[in-house]
Protein backbone atom coordinates (compact mmCIF):
# COMPACT_ATOMS: atom_id res chain seq x y z
CA UNK A 1 0.00 0.00 0.00
CA UNK A 2 1.06 3.56 -0.62
CA UNK A 3 -0.53 6.76 0.65
CA UNK A 4 -1.52 9.23 -2.04
CA UNK A 5 -2.47 12.89 -1.69
CA UNK A 6 -3.89 14.86 -4.61
CA UNK A 7 -3.79 18.62 -5.03
CA UNK A 8 -4.26 21.24 -7.72
CA UNK A 9 -7.97 21.05 -8.35
CA UNK A 10 -10.16 24.11 -8.63
CA UNK A 11 -12.54 26.13 -10.75
CA UNK A 12 -11.53 27.04 -14.30
CA UNK A 13 -13.31 28.35 -17.39
CA UNK A 14 -13.83 26.34 -20.54
CA UNK A 15 -10.59 26.21 -22.49
CA UNK A 16 -8.47 26.73 -19.42
CA UNK A 17 -5.78 24.57 -17.86
CA UNK A 18 -5.03 22.94 -14.53
CA UNK A 19 -2.23 20.74 -13.27
CA UNK A 20 -3.05 18.10 -10.71
CA UNK A 21 -0.38 16.62 -8.48
CA UNK A 22 -0.31 13.31 -6.64
CA UNK A 23 2.27 12.94 -3.88
CA UNK A 24 3.10 9.39 -2.88
CA UNK A 25 4.40 8.18 0.47
CA UNK A 26 7.02 6.02 -1.15
CA UNK A 27 9.05 5.94 -4.32
CA UNK A 28 6.66 6.08 -7.27
CA UNK A 29 9.07 3.95 -9.25
CA UNK A 30 8.49 1.12 -6.77
CA UNK A 31 4.93 0.89 -8.04
CA UNK A 32 4.08 -0.74 -11.36
CA UNK A 33 2.00 2.21 -12.50
CA UNK A 34 0.30 5.37 -11.35
CA UNK A 35 -3.04 6.45 -12.73
CA UNK A 36 -5.75 9.07 -12.65
CA UNK A 37 -9.47 8.38 -12.57
CA UNK A 38 -12.40 10.75 -12.26
CA UNK A 39 -15.96 10.56 -11.03
CA UNK A 40 -18.72 12.98 -11.93
CA UNK A 41 -21.92 13.21 -9.84
CA UNK A 42 -24.17 10.24 -10.48
CA UNK A 43 -21.63 8.50 -12.69
CA UNK A 44 -19.19 5.64 -12.35
CA UNK A 45 -15.54 6.32 -11.64
CA UNK A 46 -13.81 6.30 -15.01
CA UNK A 47 -10.26 5.92 -16.23
CA UNK A 48 -8.41 9.05 -17.36
CA UNK A 49 -4.74 8.17 -17.77
CA UNK A 50 -1.98 5.99 -16.44
CA UNK A 51 1.79 5.94 -16.56
CA UNK A 52 3.26 2.46 -16.49
CA UNK A 53 6.94 2.71 -15.74
CA UNK A 54 7.88 -0.23 -17.95
CA UNK A 55 5.86 0.67 -21.02
CA UNK A 56 4.69 4.28 -21.05
CA UNK A 57 1.41 6.16 -20.93
CA UNK A 58 -2.19 5.30 -21.72
CA UNK A 59 -5.07 7.75 -22.06
CA UNK A 60 -8.83 7.59 -22.28
CA UNK A 61 -10.05 8.64 -25.72
CA UNK A 62 -11.97 11.52 -24.17
CA UNK A 63 -8.79 13.22 -22.94
CA UNK A 64 -6.25 12.16 -25.56
CA UNK A 65 -4.43 15.17 -26.95
CA UNK A 66 -5.56 17.42 -24.10
CA UNK A 67 -4.21 15.76 -20.95
CA UNK A 68 -0.67 14.65 -20.18
CA UNK A 69 0.40 12.37 -17.35
CA UNK A 70 3.98 12.51 -16.11
CA UNK A 71 6.02 11.49 -13.13
CA UNK A 72 8.90 12.93 -11.13
CA UNK A 73 10.45 10.03 -9.28
CA UNK A 74 12.81 12.29 -7.36
CA UNK A 75 9.76 13.94 -5.79
CA UNK A 76 7.61 10.79 -5.65
CA UNK A 77 4.96 12.78 -7.49
CA UNK A 78 2.79 12.17 -10.52
CA UNK A 79 1.16 14.99 -12.44
CA UNK A 80 -1.83 15.38 -14.71
CA UNK A 81 -1.59 18.42 -16.95
CA UNK A 82 -5.05 19.23 -18.24
CA UNK A 83 -5.44 21.65 -21.15
CA UNK A 84 -8.42 22.76 -23.23
CA UNK A 85 -10.75 21.85 -20.40
CA UNK A 86 -14.42 21.29 -21.10
CA UNK A 87 -17.46 21.34 -18.81
CA UNK A 88 -17.71 17.56 -19.21
CA UNK A 89 -14.31 17.27 -17.51
CA UNK A 90 -15.93 18.41 -14.27
CA UNK A 91 -15.44 15.67 -11.68
CA UNK A 92 -13.54 14.59 -8.61
CA UNK A 93 -10.16 13.38 -9.80
CA UNK A 94 -8.48 10.49 -7.99
CA UNK A 95 -4.90 9.35 -8.07
CA UNK A 96 -4.27 5.61 -7.88
CA UNK A 97 -1.31 3.28 -7.61
CA UNK A 98 -0.80 -0.19 -9.03
CA UNK A 99 1.45 -1.70 -6.40
CA UNK A 100 1.55 -5.20 -7.85
CA UNK A 101 -1.10 -7.88 -7.87
CA UNK A 102 -3.39 -9.48 -10.37
CA UNK A 103 -3.36 -7.81 -13.77
CA UNK A 104 -6.73 -6.72 -15.15
CA UNK A 105 -6.34 -3.71 -17.41
CA UNK A 106 -5.00 -0.19 -17.16
CA UNK A 107 -8.59 0.99 -17.58
CA UNK A 108 -9.93 -1.17 -14.74
CA UNK A 109 -10.27 0.26 -11.22
CA UNK A 110 -9.36 -3.17 -9.82
CA UNK A 111 -5.86 -2.75 -11.23
CA UNK A 112 -5.07 -0.12 -8.60
CA UNK A 113 -4.75 -1.02 -4.92
CA UNK A 114 -4.15 2.41 -3.40
CA UNK A 115 -6.28 5.53 -3.87
CA UNK A 116 -6.12 9.15 -2.83
CA UNK A 117 -9.01 11.14 -1.40
CA UNK A 118 -9.63 13.06 -4.61
CA UNK A 119 -9.54 16.67 -5.73
CA UNK A 120 -12.45 18.56 -7.27
CA UNK A 121 -12.13 19.99 -10.77
CA UNK A 122 -14.94 22.24 -11.98
CA UNK A 123 -15.01 23.65 -15.50
CA UNK A 124 -17.51 26.44 -16.06
CA UNK A 125 -19.10 27.10 -19.43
Amino acid sequence: QVELVESGGGLVQTGGSLRLSCAASRRTFSTRAMGWFRQAPGKEREFVATIRWSSGTVYADSVKGRFTISGDNAKNTVYLQMNSLKPEDTAVYYCAADTGGLYYSDYDKRQYESWGQGTQVTVSS
